[in-house]
């Protein structure tokens, strides 16, 4: 039987029979305004906070200042986390954008995949962490430009996470309508696939969530609500979505 990593995300791990499977790496896909920095941060700050496992959160669209104050309406303490070094921030956004980072952990070049998992085996030798967040697998595609490049750059991204000991989540855009994500590739690199959906139906849009693929684990094949509260994300199980 896997070893299960408990998300702490209310309703999520019943979903997956008990959680992600250790060591492996899934992607969290989602149109804008899906929440998928949020559930993805979730992750790691209930990791943090209430599995005594350390997190590392690689932050390339957004300054991590933005990031902080913009989780900061869940009551999320992130820079008690990091002063106790059970939370790593990379800032791989700053540079990008040509301005500087006063951050701890910085990628000092626009984006360098051995930079980039560098920090990642130095943070994880100096904290033991066990979980990890890219934030988001679509810079690093427009970056390589390329599919088959990119394909195989995020391979080695997911891999090295995997045989590191690190149990994470990419993020990545998909595109409105088509429900398919930005460069092709993205799915076949990871062990599973989570789906965010905001759907206009009528004259609201309703959040629901799908675990699209999950390899080695029996999932829920339901499309279920989800709503983003002012604690974080909570999804309802036992409710689906027509």
């Amino acid at each position: 039987m896997n070893d299960r990593v408990l998300t702490g995300i209310p309703g999520f791990d019943e979903l997956c029979d008990g959680g992600l499977i250790k060591d492996r790496t899934y992607l969290l896909a989602g149109t804008s305004g899906t929440g998928k920095t949020n559930l993805a941060f979730q992750f790691l700050y209930n990791g943090a906070t209430q599995y005594g496992e350390t997190g590392i959160f690689v932050a390339t669209e957004e300054r991590p200042p933005q990031i902080r104050e913009n989780l900061s309406r869940f009551g999320w303490d992130i820079a008690a986390l990091e002063r106790n070094e059970t939370l790593a921030i990379i800032d791989a956004c700053s540079t990008k954008i040509g301005i500087p980072s006063q951050e701890r952990y910085v990628d000092v070049r626009p984006f360098d995949m051995r930079a980039t998992l560098d920090q990642i085996i130095a943070i994880q030798d100096a904290t033991g962490a066990k979980r990890a967040v890219i934030d988001s697998s679509t810079s690093i595609g427009f970056h390589f430009q390329d599919p088959a490049k990119i394909r195989i750059e995020l391979l080695k991204l997911s891999t090295t996470l995997e045989i590191l000991g690190l149990t994470s989540i990419l993020t990545c855009e998909i595109i409105d309508d088509t429900m398919q994500s930005r460069f092709g590739v993205e799915n076949f690199v990871t062990e599973g696939t989570i789906m965010l959906y905001n759907q206009r139906r009528k004259s609201v849009r309703v959040r629901s969530m799908e675990i699209f693929k999950m390899r080695g684990s029996d999932h829920s094949k339901d499309i279920h609500p989800y709503e983003i509260t002012s604690a974080g994300i909570v999804i309802h199980p036992h409710e689906e979505v027509y």
